[in-house]
Formats: C-alpha cells, structure tokens, sequence
C-alpha cells in the first residue's frame, strides 16, 4: 500500500490552482467552480484576471502516484479573502503546500507565504509563467516575497502537468530536507 501524503495548492485569486489540480490529477479532479457574478465584482479586485468567469468556493481536489510507494493527494485552496477561513481546516495534516504566483501581481501571494511562514508547514512556490512569459527570474521572485534560502521556487506553467509536477517534487525535497534538519540532534545534547 503506497504512502499517501496531503499537499496544498494555494495563492491569491486567479494563479491558476485550480488549473494546476487539473493539468497534474490522475483522476478526473472534484472542482468548486461557481460563476462570478456582478455581486462579487465591487468584492473579489479581477484586475489582471479581469477574463476569468468563475472561481473556487471551497476547494479543489486531485490526486496524483509519484511512485508505486507514494500518492499526493492534492487541495487546492480558494483564493478569495473572503474563503481565507477554510485554510486552517484544509491545511491540517497537510504536508506542504505549493503557492503559486503571478508576476503581474505578486503582492497576492503575500498572504500565502506568510500563512505558510507562520505555521511553519513547507511550501514551494511555483510562478506561473502565463502564456510562456518568463517576466521574472527565480530570484528577482524569492527577492521580492522575502522567502529563506531554502524555499524552492519554479518557474512552471500549470497548464503542462510535467511543469506541476516538477513543482511538487521540488516540494517533497524541500519538506524532506526540513524533516532532515528537525531531526538532527544540536551539538552537546
């Protein structure tokens, strides 16, 4: 029976979680996609998305085998203020995380860095090159969101499933790396 481990797919509205779960799931994905009406528009800020027609309200689900011993179970997690609530429940037994962010607004994937930070759960974060645009480089981005030297960051298109999942292996490594380090025992003790 292979390991089965929880990863999230986080980020601000509209990086491209839901599209990640898709392009990466081996199952048909469980998604909560609702329209986004008129009333939403003075609530959820569409500048730079401002083409996207519907949004997650609670989550998104897929599942992926890295190997025969190891299956990633994956939750994407809304990216509206207003669903920022749902994430400790999702976050719980959850492994790691990816947050995904776009370069045109990098300042949405704050939020989800410091949610991650805070609980001290390892997290990759995948830029989602739209369309192919490299605007950034790896470290112009880690520079930017303040990250550790050790926080992976890949620049991915969520749509191509070898791109997702080369940002989940960066993950596992990164979360393996800082199980390593927790176990290691401090000189003298």
């Amino acid at each position: 029976m292979p390991t089965a481990l929880k990863i999230l797919i986080a980020g601000g509205f509209g990086v491209g979680k839901t599209t990640m779960v898709g392009s990466v799931s081996e199952v048909p994905p469980l998604e909560t996609e609702e329209r986004i009406t008129e009333v939403s528009r003075g609530i959820d800020d569409l500048s730079g998305v401002e083409g996207k027609y519907a949004t997650t309200v609670a989550m998104d689900f897929g599942r992926i085998t890295v190997s025969p011993e190891l299956v990633l179970y994956l939750f994407g997690t809304p990216g509206q203020d207003r669903f920022w609530f749902m994430w400790d429940d999702l976050a719980l037994g959850a492994l790691g995380a990816v947050v995904l962010a776009d370069t045109r607004r990098l300042d949405a994937s704050f939020a989800s860095v410091d949610f991650f930070e805070e609980r001290n759960i390892p997290f990759a974060v995948g830029v989602n090159c739209f369309d192919g645009r490299r605007e950034c480089t790896s470290r112009q981005v880690r520079e930017a969101l303040a990250l550790e030297p050790t926080t992976p960051v890949i620049l991915c298109d969520v749509r191509d499933r070898a791109s997702s999942k080369a940002v989940l292996l960066a993950l596992l490594e990164a979360a393996k790396a800082q199980a390593s380090a927790r176990l290691v025992p401090m000189a003298g003790f």
